[in-house]
């Protein structure tokens, strides 16, 4: 089988189409700001626009120049601060109309899971270095 490889703003536009048709996307995200709960190379993501979103939920938003798949860690009435769970420090800021989508299920090894509300994982913010540097050497 041949491979096509876009550059991630092309993909993205489309997912991002796909989305506000209505339609649930699957996708396998890149990078590490979302360890330990999404892995690059074993996660993929399903993602539906959802009618609203909270704190808690795992979103994908388009900022000004790019395309970010974080939690949503405070709410102010339109704005939305997010963070990734493997993040130890740096936020973004968006609104509610940036949100293209929520995560609504997490495919482990093909296996379905729902996604946590991530709570504890905020409270431990000031061990995620230890949690993370552990976590980083074993898998």
């Amino acid at each position: 089988m041949d491979k096509l490889v876009l550059p991630n703003e092309v993909f993205l536009e489309e997912v991002a189409s796909l989305l506000s048709e209505g339609r649930e996307v699957t996708l396998a995200p890149k990078g590490s700001s979302m360890l330990p709960f999404i892995r690059e190379g074993r996660d993929s993501v399903v993602l539906r626009k959802e009618p609203s979103v909270k704190k808690g939920d795992i979103v994908l938003v388009r900022l000004e120049d790019r395309f970010v798949m974080h939690r949503i860690v405070r709410e102010e009435g339109e704005r939305l601060t997010l963070m990734g769970d493997g993040n130890l420090a740096g936020t973004e800021s968006c609104t509610r109309a940036d949100v293209l989508g929520t995560v609504i299920t997490i495919l482990r090894d093909g296996k379905p899971r729902e996604p946590s509300d991530g709570k504890l994982w905020q409270k431990l913010l000031p061990l995620r270095r230890i949690i993370l540097g552990i976590y980083r050497r074993i898998i």
